[in-house]
């Protein structure tokens, strides 16, 4: 069990990526602290953990706020005594064309994006140095790493995460602390979905994400869950500062 005896804290954990991560991570021995705004299907996860034999706390938090943040990691060194993973997920998404971008979208999603998961590494770092280390795992995207028509504010948020998930490598390597990122490609999330179905022909729109990735398919969130666990497990302990991308090759080209 690669996470065994591990404490891990994953927001966004409510859906999507973060819970089929949450999931995994139990499975592969870890407890887990399930974190999402969405407090309803946050307790989802959790039961899903606990039906299924695994040990976790669900917390309310809004990642964009510095004292949601606080108090999540303070809780979970409260039940478990330490965080071993800080699994930075949440977000949210933004397509629109750059004129129609309010500053208030703007906002929202950098504050959720890029400042979250700035606020979400420095509050289980500062555990973490009292600890003597921990593994730090942030989520970006693939159009953190390339540009993508109408998604000025989320590549930009994206690209940041990227560029803090280095800087941070280098800063915190002397605290045993390592900070990796995973840039996932198209993925059927309830996000995506929600995208798809506000197109006026959603199957056209999914056929149409499908030809752009070389693989020719949508991944599945517990393929994206398993990149995970290698950033967070000893698999990759000689990588930090790394970005894992898991894109279908849509990057490549």
């Amino acid at each position: 069990m690669k996470l065994k005896g591990k404490i891990a804290l994953i927001t966004g954990a409510a859906s999507g990526i973060g819970r089929a991560s949450a999931l995994l991570f139990a499975e592969a021995g870890a407890k887990v602290v399930v974190v999402d705004v969405d407090s309803s299907i946050g307790e989802e996860t959790a039961e899903l953990i606990r039906s299924r034999g695994g040990e976790c706390i669900f917390v309310e938090a809004d990642v964009s706020k510095s004292r949601d943040v606080e108090k999540m990691v303070e809780r979970a060194v409260e039940v478990y005594g330490r965080i071993d993973v800080m699994f930075n997920n949440a977000g949210i998404g933004l397509y629109k064309p750059l004129f129609e971008t309010t500053e208030e979208d703007w906002d929202r999603v950098i504050d959720v994006n890029l400042k979250g998961a700035f606020l979400g590494c420095k509050s289980a770092a500062n555990q973490m140095l009292k600890q003597g280390g921990g593994v730090i795992v942030n989520t970006a995207s693939e159009i953190g790493l390339v540009g993508a028509k109408n998604y000025s504010a989320y590549c930009a948020s994206k690209g940041g995460v990227i560029q803090l998930t280095r800087a941070l490598a280098v800063e915190l390597a002397d605290g045993n602390i390592r900070v990796n990122c995973l840039c996932p490609g198209v993925t059927m999330t309830s996000m995506l979905k929600r995208s798809m179905e506000s197109t006026q022909n959603p199957e056209e729109r999914r056929r149409a994400l499908e030809q752009d990735v070389p693989l020719k398919r949508i991944a599945d969130p517990n393929e994206i869950a398993r990149g995970a666990l290698f950033l967070a497990s000893d698999d990759s302990s000689f990588m930090t500062g790394s970005v894992l991308v898991m894109d279908g090759g849509a990057t490549a080209g």
